[in-house]
C-alpha cells in the first residue's frame, strides 16, 4: 500500500466518524433541558373557540388556556378531540411549541423566538394581565388572535 494510498483510507475513514460526532454536538445544542412547572389545582384554565387570522390563513378551532398565578402558561388549540394543530408551554423565560400549525417546531428562550412565532409567544401576558375576560383579542404585525370563552 503506498502511502497515498493509506492517506485515502484514513481521510474516508475519518470522514463519517467526523459526520458521527458533529451530529452528536449538534443535536445536543439543540435539545432543551429545560423544565416547565406543571400544572396545579390552583392553576386557571379556560376552554372556548380561537379565531387565528392573517392574510394567508384563517383558523378557527378550540382552545384550552391554563396559567398560574406565578406566569406559567399553555396553550392548546385544536380541531375537534385528537387533533391538536399547536401545543405552547412557556414560563418567563423559555418557550416550548409543538404541533402542524407550528411548522417544526421549536423551543428555546422566547428572546429567540422564529419571527413566525412571536404573536404567539405574546398571548401569555395578554391572560396573564387579564385573566378574567370572557373575550381576548391581540393583533400582532397582520396576525389577529380573537379568543372566546
Amino acid at each position: 500500500m503506498s502511502l497515498i494510498t493509506a492517506r485515502r483510507v484514513v481521510a474516508t475513514g475519518f470522514a463519517p466518524f467526523l459526520a458521527i460526532i458533529l451530529f452528536c454536538i449538534i443535536s445536543c445544542a439543540t435539545i432543551s433541558s429545560h423544565e416547565f412547572s406543571q400544572p396545579t389545582s390552583d392553576w386557571q384554565t379556560q376552554s372556548g373557540q380561537v379565531l387565528y387570522r392573517t392574510s394567508k390563513t384563517t383558523l378557527l378551532g378550540d382552545a384550552l388556556v391554563s396559567f398560574s398565578k406565578t406566569g406559567d402558561f399553555e396553550l392548546t388549540v385544536s380541531k375537534g378531540p385528537g387533533m391538536t394543530l399547536l401545543s405552547l408551554r412557556q414560563d418567563a423565560s423559555f418557550a416550548e411549541v409543538k404541533g402542524p400549525f407550528a411548522r417544526q417546531g421549536w423551543s428555546g428562550p422566547v428572546g429567540q423566538a422564529p419571527l413566525q412565532l412571536r404573536g404567539w409567544l405574546a398571548l401569555r401576558d395578554q391572560f396573564l394581565h387579564a385573566p378574567n375576560r370572557k373575550t381576548v383579542r391581540y393583533v400582532a404585525g397582520d396576525e389577529t388572535f380573537v379568543f372566546r370563552f
